[in-house]
């Protein structure tokens, strides 16, 4: 997934549409971003309009990268699987801290 092309504010995060590799489009909230080592890191859902839809996806989040390319701010995936790995187990440890999840209670 490579390019950031359309911003918009609707409820809770911003909604980006990405393209991947095959020129597919899908739309994509924010749910954080984070600044880790002098580069800014997005994590991002999948948007469903209908709530059956977001009930019925598996709940994984993708991490992509900010990168400037020709002038413009674009989100990349991550090429370093381990890059990616630190980066994705960081914004689980936010988002447990965050909604103060208890592995106890599971």
């Amino acid at each position: 997934m490579e390019e950031m092309q359309e911003m918009n504010e609707l409820g809770a995060g911003m909604l980006y549409t990405l393209e991947d590799e095959e020129g597919n489009e899908q739309e994509f909230e924010l749910l954080g971003e984070m600044e880790y080592q002098d580069a800014v890191y997005c994590a991002l859902i999948p948007f469903y309009e209908k709530e059956e839809e977001m009930l019925q996806d598996d709940g994984e989040f993708i991490v992509l990268k900010k990168e400037m390319i020709d002038g413009e701010e674009m989100l990349c995936t991550i090429e370093d699987d381990a890059e990616y790995e630190k980066i994705g187990e960081m914004f689980i440890k936010q988002f447990e801290d965050l909604f103060d999840v208890d592995d106890d209670e599971a």
